[in-house]
């Protein structure tokens, strides 16, 4: 069982079925991330949003040291989730901002010569370009796991990384392994639906946009306006899709906290489809509709969130917005639904 599974690892002596003509019992290969022994100190390198949200599930069932050290931007997000954690901060990188990307290796490079790690580990983005291989050419065991929200190939981090020497890579996806990726399993693996009777009436709707700077998302706010009916209240996180036309409750960005607890009291959440915004609404029992940002509309560096929407549809996790003919029985079916964690979650 892998490090992404539930649960963490095979207990010793598992029994795996053999295929005709073997005799015995075997066990089970381990993913990559099973070669980091428990109470191991650990280097976390990844970008805020969706990346730290996997990789703090990650982390959860790697089970290192409370010294482990964590790399990543300065958010509402980060502070709140690395508050009792060893940490350091290092300048946002935009995506493919190689730039900024160099600046934050350099800040990394002094720990790295000061502390000793025994493993490094990230799910990207663009500041594990940088800083991995660094850890890689330190003489730590370094392992990159590609996020959910890849479902059909790599980043172009992964693309990077997966060429540098001592860095492992790994991806969350059967469908695209190989002789540079293996499976590390899935953070997805296990999660089911319930589903509640459909009642169409006033709904409490949130929606959430992420904090990806510098991406407005207009098509999303004007696919909820035109579903919107008499009695409907609406909470909207915006990030960088300033807007004053909006009725209801407008934030920029909120808390952790408060952003668990707006989601707690919707009907129904409508979220960009990041990963860290469909993580943060499962783990509250909420089956969200996801707004599928487009390059081509200037709403993001690449169109990876189509393939993340696609994944947790086919699973049936979630719904889609239709952003060109947006229809409000998605938000009502959505209120019907609970997402289920694994019973050892």
């Amino acid at each position: 069982m892998s490090a992404l599974s539930v649960p963490l690892r095979h207990a010793e002596g598992t029994y795996v079925p053999q295929a005709p003509g073997e005799s015995g019992s075997q066990v089970a290969p381990a993913c990559m991330l099973d070669e980091i022994p428990r109470g191991a100190k650990v280097l976390w390198v990844t970008s805020t949003g969706g990346h730290l949200a996997e990789l703090n599930l990650i982390a959860e069932r790697v089970q290192p040291s409370a010294g482990s050290r964590w790399v990543t931007f300065e958010t509402a997000q980060s502070v709140d989730a690395l508050r009792d954690r060893p940490h350091l901060f290092v300048d946002y990188v935009s995506p493919r901002d190689v730039r900024a990307a160099v600046r934050a290796a350099r800040k990394v490079l002094p720990l790295l010569r000061r502390e000793r790690f025994d493993a490094c580990v990230s799910t990207g983005a663009g500041v594990a370009a940088t800083i991995l291989p660094l850890a890689a050419w330190s003489g730590i065991p370094t392992y990159y796991v590609e996020s959910l929200a890849r479902p059909h190939g790599p980043s172009t981090t992964g693309r990077i990384l997966a060429h540098v020497p001592r860095v492992r890579t790994a991806t969350q996806y059967t469908s695209w392994t190989g002789h540079r990726w293996s499976y590390a399993g899935s953070i997805l693996q296990d999660w089911t639906v319930e589903q509640g009777p459909v009642e169409d009436g006033p709904l409490k709707i949130l929606v959430t946009l992420g904090t990806i700077a510098p991406y407005r998302f207009d098509r999303a706010v004007d696919a909820v306006l035109s579903m919107l009916r008499p009695g409907d209240e609406v909470v909207w996180q915006l990030g960088s899709t300033t807007r004053t036309d909006l009725p209801g409750e407008v934030h920029e960005q909120v808390s952790v906290e408060h952003l668990n607890a707006l989601s707690s009291a919707a009907d129904v959440v409508v979220a960009h489809s990041g990963v860290g915004s469909v993580l943060q609404q499962f783990s509250l029992g909420k089956s969200p509709v996801l707004a599928v940002r487009q390059a081509g509309h200037d709403e993001h560096v690449d169109d990876h969130q189509a393939g993340l929407a696609e994944a947790l549809s086919e699973r049936g996790l979630a719904g889609v917005l239709d952003l060109a003919h947006p229809s409000r029985q998605t938000l009502v079916q959505a209120a019907a639904r609970r997402v289920v964690p694994p019973q050892t979650f």
